[in-house]
């Protein structure tokens, strides 16, 4: 590719995402879908004007808008907060975690697809997308409300999960030969986790004399190098690159220039992480996609039901009433960047064809459904039997924004 092609891809690519994404805006749809279906559109699997022949060449911007969605999702995680919500919050995440995780295996595994598949369709369908969920909570002006509280702890819960999740997964998708390597694979990949989580927990004032200039060009220059550099390490030493991203968010998030950080990485997080969702859009065929519609149509429904459940679970366990417990389980309901990774890690290290257009299909329907289900909540408290939840704690309250 010449770089007035790769010049002229990029520009497309921004611009195509903006504009549908923008049109999606305005009856209410998450951005994520929207990006993915700008890249389907003008991808080379679908007729009409294609940006690029190869969704490979775009590889590394694909791979920095990885970098920075979880370098974000890292700054946003906070181990104090998780020490602070107590027993109730640990029990309402783990709560959430096994129905989720436990039923995505389950139902990984009932599709033949194989082990590696199948732990990969588990992740997929047992983590939300943290920024939809935020961004619901935002746009629904719920962030008041008792039970959000508690939804963006299972949230933290859920980014110390993935980081987890990642340094399990590693080694399984790129085929280890022997338990022993395996498991080597894994210790290494454990011990990365455990120094960058100390840097995190007590490298604090270092980090921010490290990071401490005034001047925003520098500053941004400097954590943009260590985010992208802690990514490579972390890939370079048989460490998923998504998971150096993820800690090195960690790290810097426990510093003092970490509001600053905050807030310059947003644009950067929002722009190459449209180039992610648009990059994997590009790859989806709609001949696969069609070839698992009722695999994704079964795990929607089955993510419904667990997520509510989870709901139920967690609105009994911290006395919440029937409607704070609807409202937990389609807060986070929906699922994004995380679900979009793994299918990029499946396709890498060349699982099943099917996996990709499986996780495309599955994140793009309840993109749409998990908005539309939160916005209308109040009329949906039928979804939960009366009685499952013996809370009495109030949260229909006028909602305040923030």
């Amino acid at each position: 590719m010449s770089s007035g092609h790769a010049l002229l891809a990029v520009g497309g690519a921004f611009l195509a995402a903006g504009v549908i994404a923008r049109a999606g805006a305005r009856i209410g749809l998450p951005t994520i879908p929207l990006f993915m279906l700008a890249g389907f559109v003008f991808g080379p699997n679908t007729p009409g004007l294609s940006l690029v022949d190869d969704p490979a060449e775009l590889g590394v911007l694909a791979g920095l808008g990885l970098v920075f969605l979880l370098f974000y999702l890292g700054l946003e995680f906070s181990l104090d907060d998780l020490a602070k919500g107590g027993r109730k919050l640990v029990w309402s995440g783990l709560i959430y975690l096994i129905l989720n995780i436990g039923g995505g295996l389950a139902f990984g595994f009932l599709l033949g697809w194989g082990t590696r598949e199948a732990l990969v369709i588990a992740g997929a369908i047992g983590i939300s997308s943290s920024a939809i969920v935020t961004k619901l909570l935002l746009e629904a002006r719920r962030m008041n409300n008792p039970e959000s509280r508690l939804i963006m702890g299972i949230i933290v819960i859920e980014d110390l999960f993935l980081a987890l999740y990642l340094a399990l997964l590693q080694p399984v998708l790129s085929g280890a030969g022997s338990f022993g390597s395996a498991l080597a694979d894994f210790g290494k990949a454990f011990a990365f986790l455990i120094v960058m989580a100390a840097l995190a927990r007590w490298g604090g004032r270092v980090i921010s004399k490290l990071f401490g200039s005034a001047d925003d060009e520098l500053l941004t220059v400097c954590f943009v190098g260590v985010a992208v550099m802690g990514a490579a390490v972390a890939e370079e030493v048989g460490v998923s690159d998504a998971i150096g991203a993820f800690m090195v968010g960690m790290m810097l998030g426990g510093s003092k220039v970490a509001p600053r950080i905050h807030k310059l990485v947003l644009p950067l997080r929002d722009a190459f992480g449209a180039l992610f969702f648009f990059i994997f859009g590009l790859s989806i065929d709609p001949n696969a996609v069609g070839s698992v519609v009722v695999p994704v149509l079964i795990a929607v429904a089955l993510t419904i039901v667990l997520n509510l459940g989870a709901g139920a679970l967690a609105a009994r366990v911290n006395g919440f009433d029937r409607q704070a417990g609807v409202n937990i389980g389609l807060t986070v309901l929906t699922r994004g960047e995380f679900s979009l990774v793994l299918a990029a890690m499946a396709t890498a290290a060349g699982l099943d064809s099917r996996v990709a257009p499986f996780v495309a299909g599955y994140v793009l329907l309840l993109a749409v459904i998990g908005p539309v289900a939160v916005i209308r909540s109040e009329k949906l408290t039928w979804l939960l039997p009366a009685g499952i939840v013996r809370g009495s704690t109030r949260r229909d309250e006028p909602a305040r924004a923030t």
